[in-house]
């Protein structure tokens, strides 16, 4: 398929081969994609909208001023992406069971964004509004928080993350035990448990 119109309405797309192909200034409306190989190819300056990424390969496309607005991305890989260079207008976006590595969402605002179930690895969220966000049962392994905004975030049975309470906003974020205890890991400090596993709210 060479997508050589520009807007895409309710259109399903499935099992299509795509890699490193130009799909620049396209306009995607309401449309599935399914079992998709996007990966190298170029999405810059195109618009999805109210569209659905299931079991798809994004790894490596090049989303500069890309507009995501009410977009799923489920069962899918997305690596290497740089994010911080999408349109940051109306971000909203939701992941879920997806493995997220190596990415770039730095710089951008993304309130009550979900990743569910996600492998989310190596990511880079500095100086991004993150408040709302639920990480719900995700393994956050190296992924990089440094001035961000994690108000209200929910960490609870997400796994593998460090944050450092002194360089990110916590207010009222969300933590279970035992992992909510990385918090404390650049205090130099011995923990003593006295109590049962709950939930820790930090104010």
């Amino acid at each position: 398929m060479n997508f050589e119109l520009k807007t895409y309405s309710k259109e399903i797309f499935q099992k299509l081969s795509l890699r490193e192909r130009d799909l620049t200034n396209k306009e995607f409306l309401n449309c599935k994609f399914k079992g998709c190989d996007f990966s190298e190819s170029k999405f810059s300056g195109s618009i999805f909208t109210d569209c659905i990424f299931s079991n798809c390969n994004l790894s490596n496309i090049k989303v500069d001023n890309c507009s995501f607005q009410e977009v799923i991305f489920e069962d899918s890989k997305l690596i290497g992406i740089i994010f911080s260079s999408i349109n940051t207008l109306l971000i909203s976006w939701v992941f879920k069971n997806c493995k997220i590595e190596l990415c770039d969402f730095s710089n951008l605002k993304m309130v009550h964004t979900e990743f569910l179930r996600c492998v989310i690895k190596e990511d880079n969220f500095t100086n991004s509004n993150l408040s709302g966000v639920n990480f719900d049962e995700s393994d956050l392994e190296l992924s990089l928080f440094n001035n961000t905004n994690l108000g209200k975030a929910n960490f609870a049975n997400a796994i593998n993350y460090l944050i450092d309470p002194t360089q990110n906003k916590l207010k009222n974020a969300k933590f279970s035990l035992p992992e909510v205890t990385s918090l404390l890991a650049g205090f130099k400090i011995d923990l003593v448990s006295i109590g049962g596993v709950g939930e820790v709210g930090v104010e």
